[in-house]
């Protein structure tokens, strides 16, 4: 069988850095209570005028230099994101455009903050199936855009960043993506949504003015969730493989609070110095957390030949998941 091997990572961030101090003057909210309950100092805010694509794309140019592909090269582009450049087309035609990819078929895919492992499983099957040889896979958020400034439950928690991934088939057929775990739970949709500006609240004045067309969050039941459930997507992986908690070299977790990584940590048994974390300099990126946060493990130089990653994403749908590489 032919593995998965991710061949190139890329990260970028906006310039604009948003303190926890800058929204003490915001918001009703203070340095230490933001970093208690999340782990949060600082975020990035996207420049006027930038647009989720622009991320992106810089992300990606990151990602392709380190494999060594052109953009030319690649066959499928594959946007995990909320945050889209418009409702249509989709912001993976408009990333294809600016980098020049005119071989690749685009879209994006829609599964918040697992976005980006859920893109990242769907590249998997079509290099395993030998149909593709290059995929771009792209994790991207513009949140600071999506959220009610005036609500500090989720004002605090999500910034802007971009994260993205070269795949191509491994050379070494032991060594790759060795599966993927993917989930959902509809019935859990409301703890995390943006209710207005579909179908069921098409946007309008009133949906403008109750604030519907923002991020809304029950912050306690996301929590609780997520700590169950991501320990239980990374066991599942490591079934799947024949491994324990005890081959695992990295953890690669969606940075959504520092809390909800460390209860996962401890459920697992996993000792959080084994885990890259970020959170503080970056808060929620959704989509893009996974992504940039194995590029920073990448470039420090912390993964080596044949380690044992696993990673861990949970998002509104309630979506979630794992995979398990060996690096």
């Amino acid at each position: 069988m032919v593995r998965t091997r991710i061949l190139g990572t890329g990260a970028y961030a906006p310039q604009k850095v948003l303190t926890n101090q800058d929204l003490e003057k915001m918001v009703a909210t203070s340095d230490a209570w933001i970093r208690e309950r999340t782990g949060i100092r600082e975020r990035r805010v996207a420049a006027e005028g930038e647009l989720t694509s622009d991320m992106a794309v810089k992300a990606s140019i990151r990602a392709l230099e380190m494999a060594h592909t052109r953009p030319e090269e690649l066959e499928a582009i594959i946007v995990g994101t909320i945050s889209p450049d418009m409702p249509m087309p989709s912001t993976a035609t408009f990333i294809q455009a600016k980098l020049g990819a005119k071989k690749a078929f685009a879209f994006d895919l829609s599964a918040a903050c697992a976005g980006s492992l859920y893109a990242l499983s769907v590249a998997d099957q079509y290099v395993q199936t030998g149909k593709i040889r290059r995929a771009l896979v792209i994790g991207v958020e513009l949140l600071t855009r999506l959220i009610d400034w005036e609500d500090r439950n989720t004002c605090v928690l999500f910034g802007d960043a971009a994260g993205a991934m070269v795949v191509g088939p491994s050379e070494a057929p032991e060594r790759g993506i060795l599966s993927t775990h993917l989930h959902a739970d509809g019935t859990a949709a409301e703890m995390l949504c943006i209710p207005g500006g579909g179908s069921k609240y098409p946007q309008s004045e009133e949906v403008v003015a109750k604030k519907l067309n923002k991020v809304a969050m029950q912050g306690r039941e996301v929590y609780k969730y997520a700590v169950r459930a991501l320990p239980e997507a990374v066991l599942e992986a490591l079934a799947a493989n024949g491994m324990s908690t005890d081959s695992v070299d990295h953890v690669i977790a969606h940075q959504a609070n520092l809390r909800i990584i460390e209860s996962a940590m401890d459920r697992l048994g996993i000792p959080l110095e084994k885990c890259w974390l970020n959170i503080d300099r970056y808060g929620n990126t959704s989509s893009a957390s996974l992504p940039i946060t194995l590029d920073e493990a990448n470039r420090a130089g912390r993964l080596h030949p044949d380690d044992i990653i696993v990673m861990m994403s949970i998002g509104a749908g309630m979506a979630w998941g794992s995979a398990l590489v060996r690096w």
